[in-house]
Order: C-alpha cells, then sequence, then structure tokens
C-alpha cells in the first residue's frame, strides 16, 4: 500500500510520496520490500496513487531486490480497501498478505500467515500493543483471537483496549466480493466492521517485534533512532567503523571530526574537520559537513550542504537543501526539499520550511514558510542572481532560471548571452542556452566577450534580452549571472519581480518538437563595438598629443576588444596580462592592490601618461595617474566629473548616486552643470544616464557611463573617453585631482536581522526631527550646515551601511558613530521584543 500522501509529514512528503522518505538513508517501502523478501514473499503488487510515477521510478520491477514488482494506478483514491480492490486481478487466485509501504516494522509475516490458515480465517488482522492508541484504529477480540469490534482514531474516552490495527492483512480472494468496485472503500471503516457484523471468520493476531507507523514529524525521528540503536530488525547500508558509528561506501570522514554514535553517515559523504556528529544524526549520500558545523539527532537528506559554524538539532533537512554559515535549525524544524538556509538566519522550533524557498541570511524565522516567499530574500542581489558554484548555483537551478527567464519573453525572441573565461560560467552558460531554445527562445552566443561588448550587442540588435554569466569579483567560487533587458540594461525591478514569480512558480513553457530555437555565434560583434565606439566619443587630439599609456586587462575579455581598438586610436601602449585566463577569472582585495601597485610602477618607470587597469569583463577601472600613484576610485569619479564638466561647458547634467561626496556639486557648480541624484542600483544609474541632457554617470566603484555611446556602465568606453579628455586638458591627472577639494566622508556597516531592517528605518526617520531629508535611496539626514548622513538597507545581506560626510574627518567620523548608535539601539530594542 504506497498510494498515501502522508499529509501530517508535509514539508517532506510536499513533493514526495511517504513510502520514499529515507530512514537511516533508505527508503521506508524498502525496508518493507527486504522483510517482505525475509519471510518468502517475491511476488509483490504495488497499489500507487500520490506521485505514483516516483515509487515506479524508484522500484522498477523489483530486480534489484530479487522480487518482481507490479503497480495497480488509482486514478481518484479509492481508500485502503477499494486500492486493493483496484489490483483484484493480480490477487484472485489465492490468499495474499496486504502491509503498508510507509510503516517501519520487523514483524514476523510468516507468523502471521500461520496463524491465518491454522484459523481458517478470511481475514487476520495483525494487531500490536502500543501505549498511546489514539492515533490508530483500536481492537478488540474475544479468547481466541476472534475480533468483536473496531474503533478507529479513538478519543480518550473511548479507548477500551491498547491492541492497534497496524495495516497488516492476511486476506482470501473471497473477501473482494464484499468490497465495490471504483468507490471510496475502507478496510476498518467499512469491510471488517460489516464482516465481524455477518458473523465473517475474522480473526488477529498480536504480534512481537517492532512496529512504528511514521505518521509525524517525531514518529520520523524516532524510527531514525530506533534503526540506529538496533531496535529493529533492518539492513543498515554501511559499515560499523566503531560502536553505533555506520560509514556507507565511499565516505569520507576526516579525523579531526567528532562523531560520537549512534550516528549514520551516507554514501559518498564528507565530514569536513572540526564538524561535531552527535548521537543520532544520519547523513544521506553525497552531504558535505563543513568545519565547525554541530548537528545533534539532526536527519539529513541526501545532497545537503552544511556550512561551517551551522548548527542542527532534531531537525529534518530535506534533499538538495543547503544550509549556509552559522545558520541555526531547532528542535522539532523541518527544511524541505530544495531550500537554502543562508549565513546566520534562525529557523525556530517546529518551523515548517516548504520546498524551493529560500531563508534570507540573519533572518529569525518563528512561523512556518508555506506558500508566500517570506523568509526569501530576492532572487536578485547587487550583481543579477549570484550564489557559490554547485551549492547555490547548480545546473539544474540555471535550467530553472533560464526557463523563467524565456516564459517572460514571446516565443521566436532572440537573447544574446556571453561569459567571461571561467570554466565554471562555459557549463552554466551550456545549460542557459539549452533552457533558452528549448523555451522557443533563439540564442546568440558572443562566447567569451566583455560586458560592454553583450550589452552593445543586445541593445542594438532585435534581441529582446540577453544573459550574462561572470564570477563574482572577489570570490572564485561564485558566479554571478545578469539578465540583461532589449536596451542591455539590467532588467528593471517590475521586469525581476515578473522572473522571480515564474520561477518560484515553476510555471516554465516549453516549445513543441518543431518550434526548438536556433543557437547561431554573431561574427562580428567585437569589430562592430570597437568601430561604433570611436564613431560616438570625440577623439579629436588624441593621435597629436603623442599620449602612452599602460593597460593592464587582468586576463580578462577586455583582451579581446583592446588590441583592435587601440590600434585605430594610434597612442603608445604597453599592455600587461593581455591574454584570457581560465582560472584567474576573479582575484582578492590583496591581489588586486599588488597587481595595482606593480601597475603603478610600470607607469612611473616608463614615464607613461597613466595607467588602466580593467576588470575582469571590462566593466570597471581602476586608474593610476603618471606618478604611479593609484586615483581612488571616489577620487576617480571626481576627476572625470570634471573633466567631462569643464568640456561639456553649461547646462549639462551629471547623474551620480547619493553616496557620492557633495564635493561633487562644487565642481558641477563651477562649470555651470547640475546633478540628477540617483539610487546606489545600476539600473537606476543607466536609467538616468538615458535621460535627454545628461552627458555623463558614474557609480563611484570604478563604473563610468557615457551617454553619448550607451547608457550602461562600460570600461573600455571610459577608458576611451579619458584618453580623449587628457590629450585635449594639456594637464596631467595629478594635476588634475590636486585641484579639487578633498572629500571627507565616513562609511560603517552596521549587523541588522532582517526581521529589524523596518523598524530601523522607521526609528532612523523619528530620530531625523525636523532635519532635512531625502529619500532617493534609503534615508539620507541633512544638517542645517551641510553635513549629512545615509542609512541605506543592504538588500541582499543583513546589514545596514551608513555614510557621512562632513568638513573634516572627525566630523564625519562623529556624525558616523551617532547614527550607527541610532541603527544599533533600534535592532537592540526589537531584538527584546519591544517596540521602537
Amino acid at each position: 500500500m504506497a498510494g498515501g500522501e502522508g499529509t501530517r509529514l508535509r514539508p517532506m512528503t510536499a513533493n514526495q510520496p511517504k513510502p520514499l522518505l529515507p530512514v537511516v538513508n533508505r527508503p521506508i517501502m524498502e525496508h518493507v520490500l527486504r522483510l517482505l523478501k525475509r519471510h518468502g514473499f517475491d511476488e509483490t503488487v504495488v497499489t500507487v496513487q500520490f506521485l505514483a510515477s516516483l515509487i515506479r521510478t524508484y522500484f522498477g520491477d523489483g530486480d534489484e531486490l530479487g522480487m518482481h514488482l507490479s503497480y495497480a494506478t488509482e486514478q481518484t483514491p479509492l481508500g485502503t480497501a477499494g486500492s486493493v480492490k483496484n489490483a483484484e486481478a493480480a490477487l484472485k487466485d489465492d490468499a495474499f498478505l496486504v502491509i503498508s509501504g510507509d510503516a517501519l516494522t520487523d514483524i514476523d509475516l510468516g507468523a502471521v500467515v500461520r496463524a491465518h490458515k491454522d484459523r481458517g480465517a478470511l481475514v487476520t488482522v495483525c494487531l500490536k500493543r502500543v501505549p498511546d492508541p489514539l492515533e490508530f484504529g483500536i481492537v478488540i477480540t474475544d479468547e481466541e483471537q476472534r475480533i468483536e469490534r473496531f474503533l478507529e482514531k479513538p478519543t480518550w474516552g473511548q479507548v477500551f483496549s491498547d491492541t492497534v490495527n497496524t495495516g497488516i492483512y492476511v486476506m482470501e480472494p473471497e473477501v473482494f466480493d464484499h468490497v465495490a468496485l471504483g468507490e471510496v472503500v475502507d478496510w476498518s471503516g467499512d469491510v471488517f466492521p460489516a464482516l465481524v457484523k455477518s458473523g465473517a471468520p475474522v480473526f488477529g493476531y498480536v504480534a512481537e517485534g517492532y512496529w512504528e507507523d511514521v505518521g509525524t514529524h517525531e514518529s520520523y525521528l524516532r524510527a531514525q533512532a530506533d534503526v540506529l540503536n538496533r531496535r529493529v530488525d533492518v539492513d543498515i547500508d554501511g559499515f560499523e567503523v566503531a560502536p553505533g558509528v555506520w560509514i556507507g561506501d565511499g565516505a569520507e570522514v576526516d579525523p579531526e571530526a567528532t562523531l560520537s554514535g549512534p550516528v549514520y553517515v551516507g554514501n559518498y559523504a564528507k565530514v569536513e574537520a572540526g564538524a561535531e556528529l552527535r548521537e543520532y544524526t544520519v547523513l544521506g549520500s553525497n552531504v558535505v559537513v563543513k568545519g565547525g558545523a554541530f548537528l545533534e539527532r539532526a536527519v539529513v537528506h541526501d545532497n545537503v550542504f552544511i556550512g561551517p559554524q551551522a548548527s542542527l538539532r532534531g531537525c529534518v533537512i530535506g534533499k538538495n537543501s543547503d544550509v549556509m554559515r552559522a545558520a541555526r535549525v531547532e528542535e522539532g524544524a523541518v527544511v524541505g526539499d530544495e531550500c537554502v538556509v543562508e549565513e546566520e538566519a534562525y529557523l525556530s522550533s517546529g518551523v515548517k520550511v516548504y520546498p524551493f524557498k529560500t531563508i534570507e541570511a540573519g533572518a529569525v524565522v518563528n512561523t512556518s514558510v508555506i506558500w508566500e516567499s517570506r523568509g526569501s530574500s530576492s532572487l536578485f542581489g547587487p550583481r543579477g542572481v549570484s550564489g557559490l558554484v554547485n551549492v547555490e548555483i547548480t545546473p539544474e537551478y540555471v535550467v530553472r532560471l533560464a526557463s523563467a527567464y524565456a516564459t517572460t519573453l514571446r516565443k521566436g525572441s532572440a537573447v544574446t548571452t556571453a561569459r567571461d573565461a571561467s570554466r565554471a560560467c562555459r557549463a552554466f552558460k551550456r545549460a542557459v542556452i539549452a533552457a533558452l531554445t528549448a523555451s522557443a527562445i533563439d540564442v546568440r552566443d558572443l562566447e567569451v566577450a566583455p560586458l560592454p561588448v553583450t550589452r552593445f550587442e543586445t541593445a542594438t540588435s532585435d534581441a529582446q534580452g540577453g544573459v550574462v554569466l561572470r564570477t563574482t569579483p572577489g570570490d572564485p567560487q561564485s558566479i554571478d549571472i545578469v539578465f540583461l533587458d532589449e536596451h542591455g540594461a539590467d532588467l528593471s525591478q517590475v521586469a525581476q519581480r515578473k522572473l522571480e514569480r515564474v520561477f518560484s512558480r515553476q510555471e516554465f513553457r516549453r516549445a513543441f518538437p518543431g518550434e526548438i530555437a536556433e543557437l547561431s555565434f554573431p561574427a562580428r560583434a567585437l569589430d562592430t563595438y570597437a568601430q561604433e565606439l570611436l564613431r560616438a566619443l570625440d577623439m579629436t587630439g588624441v593621435g597629436e598629443a603623442g599620449l602612452k599609456v599602460v593597460v593592464d586587462t587582468a586576463g580578462g575579455a577586455a583582451a579581446l576588444v583592446l588590441p583592435a581598438l587601440l590600434g585605430r586610436i594610434g597612442v603608445e601602449v604597453l599592455t600587461v596580462n593581455n591574454r584570457l585566463s581560465e582560472t584567474s577569472t576573479t582575484e582578492s582585495l590583496a591581489i588586486h592592490l599588488h597587481d595595482l601597485e606593480r601597475l603603478g610602477g610600470l607607469v612611473s618607470s616608463s614615464r607613461a601618461d597613466f595607467g588602466v587597469r580593467f576588470d575582469h569583463v571590462a566593466e570597471r577601472i581602476a586608474i593610476v595617474d603618471e606618478r604611479g600613484a593609484l586615483v581612488h576610485d571616489d577620487r576617480a569619479l571626481l576627476v572625470l566629473l570634471d573633466l567631462v564638466a569643464a568640456e561639456r561647458g553649461r547646462g549639462g547634467q551629471m547623474a551620480l548616486p547619493v553616496t557620492t561626496t557633495r564635493v561633487a556639486e562644487e565642481i558641477t557648480h563651477f562649470h555651470g552643470s547640475d546633478i540628477t541624484w540617483t539610487s546606489t542600483s545600476p539600473d537606476d544609474l543607466s536609467r538616468a544616464a538615458g535621460t535627454p541632457g545628461v552627458v555623463f554617470a558614474g557609480d563611484g566603484r570604478g563604473g563610468f557611463v557615457l551617454p553619448e555611446f550607451s547608457t550602461s556602465i562600460d570600461g573600455i568606453a571610459a577608458f576611451v573617453r579619458l584618453l580623449g579628455l587628457v590629450a585635449r586638458t594639456k594637464l596631467t591627472l595629478s594635476q588634475i585631482d590636486a585641484r579639487i577639494p578633498r572629500a571627507h566622508i565616513g562609511r560603517r556597516t552596521v549587523p541588522t536581522p532582517w526581521a529589524s531592517k523596518g523598524a530601523v528605518m522607521r526609528h532612523v526617520l523619528e530620530a531625523a526631527g525636523d532635519r532635512t531629508i531625502d529619500t532617493t535611496d534609503g534615508v539620507r539626514v541633512v544638517e542645517a550646515d551641510g553635513r549629512w548622513a545615509l542609512v541605506l538597507p543592504d538588500p541582499s545581506e543583513a546589514v545596514t551601511h551608513l555614510w557621512a560626510e562632513g568638513p573634516d574627518d572627525a566630523a564625519a567620523a562623529d556624525l558616523i558613530a551617532e547614527w550607527a548608535a541610532v541603527v544599533e539601539a533600534a535592532v537592540e530594542a526589537v531584538d527584546k521584543g519591544d517596540r521602537v
């Protein structure tokens, strides 16, 4: 009997049938089938209904177990008797045994059959004495074990016995005469009471041995412990390397890990040094437990990642889920399949998280996450969709993500794809292409290409969007998946939410075989980009200036464009790392600073006018002046702002994020220009750059927008524009930098649980009082003397960012300390449960 939904065990049974739930790394039904085989039953009919295909796929024809399995499928639930009636054709020749496929037992089935035959019974019901009979059907028998009465799910006032029905029966085929075909009929509720009333020979057999219904989360955990304690006679798939410590085939347990039996480590699982597995912990196959993690009475299903310092107690983690660094999952909590519990998140006792949910970093979850996405951060972060390779971002995840994106587009649309030089991005881009073409979306693949080139190709062709895969800056183990709109810009918030809805509902469009789309490779995308760039930007004076520059492509995609581009410009160039690298597609801050120092040495020793270092997708640049000194990103923004404002004259608009120093206002005021303030999001900056009258935009992090060519951040265009500006100004970069006033900005990050962020911002507004408020992005509080502080919650991490600017460093530090105290007080008040 394997057709039940197991509703009491949700979310574990939300997307898999109860018989497939693992008990010590084997499905409950496999334990049952092995028991049947042990007692001589090798011909078995399996009744299935809920998610029937999963059971058929797992067990097949039973060959691996040395049995023969056939299946009887119910189109609609027919009840316990109706489902067996549905299989009558395979059972009508001889007596047969009925057993539940989702109860764990080692009862002697042969003894039940012998008792049935000895008594000449029509039906023999296997009974068991239990301490708490409320959840089971109670059975009363006479002295000869003939059944006198059945009572399903009694109240305490109706409890007149501790002998319950186990759902194990031996029957003669004549019993089918008492079961209506195609109707919902139950053995204990309908058939057996009628048989008893008519005087038919219905007997009970009180069995010894172990029997657990596994109908609740508590009983599920109890069954794992009973198997590990050897209270039930079932096979454990592994080797007992120490008393109570079972290790599966191919598993790796570091000698520095602590295992306190009884515990089970599944096949090919990995437990790293410093991890601690306490009593009754069960790890499924391919589970990874990082150092510092602590697990006690935790049941972890297959393919789960447990991050460092994570703590799991008395909980269940569904398959293909990730529990990240320092997350805590408490007693009785259940995390469904394919969930992500992000860093430092907390799931309190009894919380149920249904499949495919994400619990945000730092979130404190006290109620179950079922239909809503509460507890889930946005799918999109500041760099698109980001995550650890093969942990958070897997091929199957990428296929679903790309399928969701395709579903938001019309059939027959075209999408541009590209990647950086890393192997991970190459592999995952193939998954993107497969999903898009399977959803009737034509793909134009640029292979390895700078991100600005991909944006340009998308914007200037008839493509309706783009997908770019890149290694996350500063983290070689993670990648970013950037989705573009038809203008080559990042998706808007509205488009992101639309994609998220499709993704969360899994409502993906599929193409018919004749609609499978095409994959093509545009031939001249790089040349076209270079040609149009030089046509759009003012290059007068560059050839005559005799400039000499040093360019470091960092082994990234800029190396594909710069040789041909620089050859047309006519400047003397010394190039460094001008070759694609599959392994060096990102770098740590220390390596970045070291390479900039090396670049500075080359600039000063070669007497170059300046040096530029590109990031790996050529989106951002770092600048070194003629002395070899690094021009920090915030100063580089002011330098380019000054040069552009001086050239473009009066009336030009500059788009800058609200985090920019107000020294920028002094520069634009001097040159007769004005500033359009934007939020810190790149797509907001791009939209502002596309506004008529805007001649320059920058984000203060090495990203610049030249609206005369493109409305997207473009490191290559910024470099070419800088060549023209320096050639015409006749000043060195250090001279330009020196004439710009110094800025005094302080920055700080305050840890802020997700549950506290709303209260924090409300408290900030209250604390601002009657001071001037700017809510372009976060809350910027402006003092009467011009000092200002900005409080901005991070969209993807459990922190709040603060900026403050004053007339000197001390004033900025005092102001940021004042507002950090406001944020910290609000967090503390929320933690205490007070109303802020």
